[in-house]
Formats: C-alpha cells, structure tokens, sequence
C-alpha cells in the first residue's frame, strides 16, 4: 500500500480553524487515491484527535529518531503542514528519503499575513516591497524552493510568489478549499430569509486578525447598525477567546459573546447575514465559505474576500470603510430580494471555484506528473537544489562552533 506521512508541529483541529479542515479535506483526498495516510506530530498527542484509518505518531525535535521512523516507513509523499515543519523534517527526509516526493501545504502564506499585520499596527498601507523585506518571506520561500510542489489556498498568493520564484508555475499549484458542489435541494433545505434572525461572526480566537475584527465591530460598526435595527442581535463565536473579547459581551447591546460554536454549520445557517470586517491576513477565509455553503450572505472587506471570487459577484457586499459596511448589512439584512441575490451568487462561487472533483482532478495530474518525472522535474529547481546542500551553511555553523569550543 502506498504511504504518505503528513509532518505537523501541532494536531489538525478541524473543529475549531479552517486550516485543520483544510488538512482533513487533504487526507480524504490520498486515502481516497488509496495511500495508507500516518500523521506525525511534535505535539502532544491528542486523545480527542481521530481520523478514520489515519495513524498517528509522536516525533521529537531535534532528534535522530526521526532519521530511524523515516527508514523504517519509507513514504512515497511526504505533506509538510506549513513551512514550519518543512525547516524542521526537511533536511532529514532530503538525507533518509530522498525519492520521496515532498508536497508543503502554506495553508496560507504566513508571511504575507504577518507584514500586513506588521503594516496594520503601524497605521502603514500594505505593499508587496514590505513583504519581501520581512524577515519570515525569506524563510517562506526557501521553503517553497526546496519542496517539489507547494500548494497555494490562494490565486493572489500565487501571483505574489511569482515576484521572486522564477519557475513558479512549476513549484505552485493553485488548490482553494475543496467542498462538494452544492445542489438547489441543499439550498432550499437551509432556513429560509423570514425564519433567520440575527448577525454573526465566527472565528477562532486565537487569530489575531479575528480578534481584531471583533474589536473593529464593537467599536465602529456595529453602534451603526444597532441604532438601526435595536432589536436585532450580533452573536460572537469562537474557541479560546482571550479576556478583552469575552469582556466585550453586552446584552443590552445585543453584542453576545457565546464562545465555541459545537456546530458551526447550524448556527451560521440560522443567521441572516455573517460580518467578517477582516483588516488583515491571508489566505481564504473558511468563515466565508462556510457561510456560502449555509446559504448565508456576508459582508466583509477586501483582505476577506480576497482569491476566493475571482471575477464573480460576490456573496454579499465587499466594503472597507465601517460606515458603509454597516449600511450595506443593514440592507442585506432587511431586503428580502437582495438577501436572496447574494445567496445565489454564493452558490456561483462554490460551484465555478470550489468544485471537489475538479480541483482534487488538478492535484492529482499535478502530483502524477512530478512522480513520474522527479528527476527532471528537480533538475529545473536549481535555486532549490543549492538550497538543500550542506555546504550553504556549514562553514557558517562550523565557525560558530569552533567559536563556542574554543571559550571553554
């Protein structure tokens, strides 16, 4: 049976971020290509983790019984969980198995979502020279160079690379969430706009462009709307959110701070409109396709909605100055017939950018084609080749070990 190990510093948590659905809807996919899938992970293990037919296995940092799990398994794939794990397991799988194809999953572009979190507390406006300037960019790619095939959640991300990796298209595959393509029977079985009530944001709380949306509602948005619409509720969802959040709940507000949603589908179905004000990050966003999946409009801004619409009209209203969001929710919330219209340019957006057997297809030719060509296809990496040789940075840390022997 083919093996593919997944390499993770922590467990997947699909029910608390989109990333870990993410991994899961990876995992599906080999299993379904028939590869006996294990997950290795630096962390603890979790009692509550389980996955169908996927092994797990504690490894060490820093330790050569790595080099001794790896020999004995010998996968045919390697998937590292962000480049993160990639620096740490990288050179080892380069040394124990070097046939083994190595695929990195960004899940997003951590260095993007951390200059323009940089550019944000700076009161600075985002350009591309700032992240190429940032420190993790360079870690980031290198990374990326030294795989045979990176998987980008996002288009933008992509064109963003393209400006320093010049054989991009060969080492990038573009592959968004991939979700079943929706039928009108799945639609017409959700709430129906008169049997919804309420706004809703959710999102793990241990993001900080999430916790900085929810700031941003409290603060600019949603006065707004509730002068507007005192009835109606905002209800805050989210797992492990620090104190100035849950400080935040307020009945008579109608701000409500519930913290984990057990089924985020269920209560994203019963709302009328998500609020997703992102300022900053990377990536898709899983709140906003979740809400599409759910039938539910959404309002948000241009970060939240970016590499997710393409040419498209969106499932709601794109907006990134807080009083015309709250207007444009306001409306979504009380017009029945603009409510339905964004509804159904989710489910557009779903069928035409997030079909499951059109991008699970693109992944499959993609790593058949660098399997069947490995040589070649490493041939053309040259940057990533030098990359991986021991001479890059061996007289760096043999100096600095002499240095260290000769104070003693």
């Amino acid at each position: 049976m083919k093996k593919l190990l997944i390499i993770t510093l922590n467990w997947p948590a699909p029910e608390y971020s989109a990333a870990g659905v993410r991994l899961m809807q990876l995992v599906s996919f080999f299993q379904e290509e028939g590869y006996k899938v294990t997950i290795a992970s630096t962390a603890e293990k979790r009692e509550d983790f389980s996955f169908d037919a996927v092994e797990t296995v504690n490894i060490l940092l820093n330790h050569s019984s790595f080099d001794v799990f790896i020999k004995e398994m010998q996968p045919e794939m390697v998937l590292f969980d962000r480049f993160m794990s990639e620096e740490q397991f990288g050179w080892r799988l380069t040394e124990n198995t070097p046939n083994a194809l190595k695929i990195l999953d960004t899940e997003d572009l951590h260095s993007l979502r951390k200059s323009r979190e940089l550019a944000f507390k700076n009161n600075s406006i985002w350009t591309s020279e700032m992240w190429k300037a940032h420190e993790m960019t360079q870690r980031e790619v290198a990374s990326i160079l030294r795989c045979d095939i990176s998987l980008m959640i996002s288009d933008f991300e992509i064109k963003l690379l393209s400006q320093v990796i010049p054989n991009a298209e060969e080492l990038l595959l573009h592959l968004p969430f991939m979700v079943a393509t929706p039928d009108d029977n799945a639609i017409a079985d959700k709430p129906k706009f008169e049997n919804r009530n309420d706004f809703l944001f959710i999102g793990f709380g241990g993001h900080a462009p999430n916790v900085d949306a929810i700031l941003y509602l409290k603060k600019e948005i949603w006065p707004i709307i509730q002068s507007k619409l005192p009835k109606v509720k905002l209800n805050i969802y989210g797992a492990n959110f620090p104190q100035k959040i849950t400080q935040l709940h307020n009945t008579k507000e109608g701000f409500i701070v519930h913290g984990w949603a057990k089924n985020a589908h269920e209560v994203i179905s019963n709302a009328r409109i998500l609020l997703a004000p992102i300022r900053f990050g990377a990536g898709q966003k899983g709140k906003l396709l979740d809400a599409m999946l759910c039938g539910t409009p959404s309002i948000t801004t241009t970060i939240g909605a970016e590499g997710m619409q393409n040419d498209l009209e969106w499932n709601g209203q794109i907006l990134d100055d807080p009083k015309a969001f709250a207007y444009a929710a306001i409306e979504a919330y009380m017009n029945q017939e603009t409510w339905m219209k964004y509804q159904e340019n989710g489910q557009q957006i779903l069928i035409q950018n997030f079909n499951k057997n059109q991008l699970e297809k693109r992944l499959r030719f993609k790593l058949n084609q660098i399997r069947n060509n490995l040589d070649s296809h490493r041939d053309t990496n040259f940057i990533g080749k030098l990359l991986q040789h021991q001479t890059m940075a061996s007289s760096k840390y043999m100096s600095k070990w002499i240095e260290a022997k000769n104070k003693y």
